[in-house]
């Protein structure tokens, strides 16, 4: 998969299950997307749902996918996956697929994720990718799953967490500002430097305290539940 995050959460399994599953609690956290909803569906078939992101105030891109997940398997973790795609004009996405793990440990549960896609617009949607699309989903994948650590070991809502987010980032600005009109040269550096390195509070959501990378050399594998579901 082309892009990869994982973070360790001390909650209980159920809960963290469903504030991922629930299309309702899912929205709330994951800076991705800004509606998520079901589509009926028969008995036995793979859930479909259908997205919704807001890129502006107001135009939102949207796109449909499907998904299944086995929740008691024999080891004791969890599995997710999904397929998802855009027929909007304006979504660089086209296609895509990925997957969630749920890995309980002595010190919380490994919630991971590896997904990639296939972008739209020839030459161009690809440099368009690499240079600015596919570091900000991974950034907003990471940045959310730390938003929903805090909500399952802290109690943060989603909501809060952001207005947190905002408040430390603006602070930040300000202090830079000042210091750029008001200070000498040198205590400016020092307040730019300090700024943009010193971690963000404990209680705001922050993507750098998750992983990147799979842990080791070995690559993280899709399940093969991905493989039973048909594109969307």
């Amino acid at each position: 998969m082309g892009l990869y995050v994982e973070t360790s959460i001390r909650g209980g399994m159920d809960e963290l299950w469903e504030r991922s599953q629930d299309p309702a609690q899912h929205q709330r956290w994951d800076l991705r997307f800004t509606s998520i909803g079901y589509l009926p569906r028969a008995e036995g078939e793979p859930q479909r749902f259908r997205y919704a992101t807001r890129v502006l105030p107001f135009l939102s891109v949207d796109g449909t996918g499907v998904s299944a997940g086995e929740r008691h398997r024999d080891d004791g973790t969890r599995v997710s996956a999904l397929r998802f795609a855009s027929e909007h004009p304006l979504s660089l996405l086209a296609e895509g697929s990925g997957y969630w793990r749920y890995v309980p440990g002595p010190d919380g549960i490994r919630f991971l994720t590896g997904y990639d896609y296939r972008p739209r617009w020839g030459r161009f949607g690809a440099l368009a990718d690499r240079l600015v699309f596919r570091p900000l989903m991974g950034w907003a994948t990471a940045w959310s799953f730390d938003r929903l650590r805090l909500w399952c070991e802290r109690g943060t809502p989603p909501g809060l967490a952001l207005a947190r987010a905002i408040g430390e980032s603006v602070l930040r600005a300000l202090l830079c500002a000042a210091a750029l009109v008001y200070a000498p040269t040198a205590v400016a550096l020092l307040v730019l430097a300090v700024a943009l390195l010193l971690p963000p509070l404990p209680g705001t959501p922050a993507a750098r305290r998750c992983l990147r990378t799979p842990p080791g050399r070995t690559p993280a594998s899709a399940p093969r539940l991905l493989s039973t579901l048909e594109p969307s």
